[in-house]
């Protein structure tokens, strides 16, 4: 795998490429735009045409999407028929399980879900599961939130609004007492403090990517909660529900971010913790990390880009190099976490 096409130019996808492209890929990025001066090919073409998108792909090996959610099942079924690998950073449930079923009869690797969380949350829970001799839970928070926040929210949209209403309406899939169940989103609060500052964490939907049916028999109890400051649930159930905004996605996407747009000074929480027994003794394994902006090819790059980013190009680093299957569907816990780590990209999470 040497000639990736990469959809969407945001600010994960420009990243995601300028990495490909320092790590030896031969990179074409595509997007509407196509007039800044970028160290890569860019391209034009509107991925709401199946024809036209197949077209643009025909010669490729691979393909990133970095689009919103709902343009994602088109272009997995383009690289499906054109039989070559394909990755993205989705986070919605019902998308992955169309990739899925896609993967089936696929000639390249479908590789879903591999942004942080889903993604790298994800491998780094099956690392913990892993290092107990029997596990009862598995919890996973991440947060992606302004290192100084303002208002009653606490919060600056560093992410795709689409994304983050999807997480915030969508039921949550969890394991409870050994049986998958589905949840309502916003619910399960609970109090959680890393280094000193104190978060609330709540159930949002997609996060466990694959891991509830994977672990069904293994591990009684999983869950995937999102981390914010105190407080911002309570308003975001009264925006959505008592508001109504909930039947209002794409305006209610709008509004938050025009009340509450981007900063550059992000940090991403990362707590995973799973409890079970060694030697026939309770432990407790942790991973709880906090990352900021960092440079990366001579710019400043948020928290939320380069972890997102980062993720997605050491899994494809991985499967170019032979550490990951190349045909049919990729789980983030059947990565290692080990192996990721030791990748060109993946090394970025040691810090």
């Amino acid at each position: 795998m040497q000639k990736i096409a990469v959809l969407g130019l945001g600010k994960v996808g420009t990243l995601a490429s300028e990495l490909l492209h320092e790590g030896g890929f031969s990179v074409t990025g595509f997007d509407t735009r196509t007039d800044r001066k970028l160290p890569f090919e860019t391209r034009q073409v509107d991925v709401s045409d199946g024809v036209a998108l197949k077209a643009a792909l025909d010669g490729f090996e691979a393909v990133l999407s970095c689009l919103p959610y709902f343009l994602n099942v088109g272009v997995a079924t383009a690289a499906h028929d054109l039989g070559i690998h394909y990755f993205d950073l989705t986070e919605d449930v019902p998308t992955t399980k169309a990739i899925m079923e896609l993967a089936e009869t696929s000639k390249g690797l479908m590789a879903p879900q591999c942004g942080l969380a889903p993604g790298f949350v994800g491998i780094v829970g099956a690392s913990l599961i892993e290092e107990l001799d029997s596990c009862r839970s598995c919890r996973m928070r991440v947060g992606a939130l302004p290192q100084n926040p303002t208002g009653l929210m606490g919060y600056s949209f560093n992410w795709s609004p689409e994304g983050v209403v999807n997480e915030y309406l969508n039921d949550c899939e969890v394991l409870e007492d050994g049986e998958i169940k589905w949840v309502s989103p916003m619910e399960w609060i609970e109090k959680i403090v890393i280094g000193g500052i104190e978060l609330e964490a709540f159930t949002t939907s997609g996060g466990l990517g694959t891991m509830c049916e994977t672990y069904k028999n293994r591990v009684p109890n999983i869950d995937y909660k999102t981390m914010r400051y105190p407080g911002h649930v309570q308003l975001m159930n009264f925006f959505f529900h008592e508001l109504l905004m909930r039947d209002r996605r794409q305006e209610a996407g709008e509004i938050l971010v025009n009340a509450k747009p981007p900063v550059t000074d992000d940090i991403v929480y990362i707590h995973v913790a799973a409890e079970g027994e060694i030697g026939g003794r309770m432990q407790r394994s942790e991973f709880v990390r906090g990352y900021k902006p960092i440079e990366i090819a001579g710019k400043e790059r948020t928290a939320i880009a380069w972890t997102t980013a980062t993720s997605v190009v050491a899994i494809i680093e991985m499967v170019r190099d032979g550490s990951l299957p190349a045909r049919g569907f990729l789980k983030q816990e059947d990565v290692s976490l080990e192996a990721f780590l030791k990748t060109r990209n993946g090394a970025r999470y040691n810090g």
